[in-house]
């Protein structure tokens, strides 16, 4: 029986961050590379923000343009991967975001809503989820090991802004994060969400202005909120062994404002 190995430490795994050029991408993958693991960081435009970051870590990153909406350009970016580095990705993060800005003074009203806001966040969050998984998944079958770890929001469960597009699409991600975990268990695969709120700051939350910083922070059990290098460290867990019986999860990482 070809048993999953559900322990592989981090500095043995390879993990594609999608959008990983900048933003909260950018710390997740600093993240990853502290703890010495291979890093593809993965970017739709921002080439020299990607190869900035890759340089900072020599022979341990690579990074590889693809649009995680092109089921071609994905496979080609984990085939390019296994080419790099000799070993298939075992770990994927789900973090690439598609053309977004977190302010509510600027959003679509329901009354001005349309199936086009929607399609366009359900395309890049649960289509592009969908082609990293289906793209990594021979890999990790080959290591009898996978790490999936999808980015979500607490706004689906504290929709103190109702930015209906973007929550609704990471509502479905939640969905499939479940419905993945159940049906790749066996394979040695888990499937987990880390949900945070508004991060201070990534370019998404840069137009938001600071009295709705300040009346989150006033609200929070820890009084401020939460930075994209604390949203980092999370998914750390995730991936690490500490976390090989957890599947189809959702951690809230805001500090504590949303109890899950």
């Amino acid at each position: 029986m070809n048993t999953p190995n559900t322990s592989v430490p981090l500095n043995q795994q390879l993990v594609l961050v999608t959008g990983g050029a900048r933003g909260l991408g950018a710390h997740l993958v600093r993240a990853f590379l502290r703890e010495g693991a291979r890093v593809v960081v993965n970017y739709l435009s921002s080439e020299q923000a990607a190869k900035e970051l890759v340089r900072t870590a020599p022979g341990q990153a690579i990074a590889l343009q693809a649009d995680v909406c092109d089921a071609q350009a994905v496979q080609a970016m984990v085939e390019q991967a296994r080419t790099k580095f000799n070993s298939p990705i075992t770990t994927v993060v789900n973090n690439a975001l598609p053309q977004f800005s977190f302010n509510g003074d600027e959003r679509p009203h329901a009354e001005e809503l349309t199936w086009d806001h929607m399609h366009q966040q359900l395309e890049g969050i649960v289509r592009g989820a969908l082609n990293t998984t289906q793209a990594a998944l021979p890999g990790m079958k080959e290591a009898r090991f996978g790490r999936i770890i999808n980015v979500g929001t607490n706004l689906f469960q504290n929709p103190v802004v109702p930015y209906h597009d973007y929550t609704a699409a990471k509502a479905a991600l939640l969905s499939l994060t479940r419905t993945l975990a159940h049906d790749l268990g066996p394979v040695g695969v888990t499937v987990n969400m880390i949900s945070g709120g508004l991060l201070r700051t990534t370019d998404a939350s840069a137009a938001t202005p600071e009295a709705v910083f300040d009346l989150i922070a006033s609200g929070t059990p820890l009084r401020r909120v939460t930075t994209p290098a604390e949203f980092a460290d999370s998914a750390l867990f995730f991936a690490s062994p500490w976390s090989r019986a957890v599947t189809g999860q959702n951690l809230v990482v805001d500090g504590g404002l949303v109890k899950n």
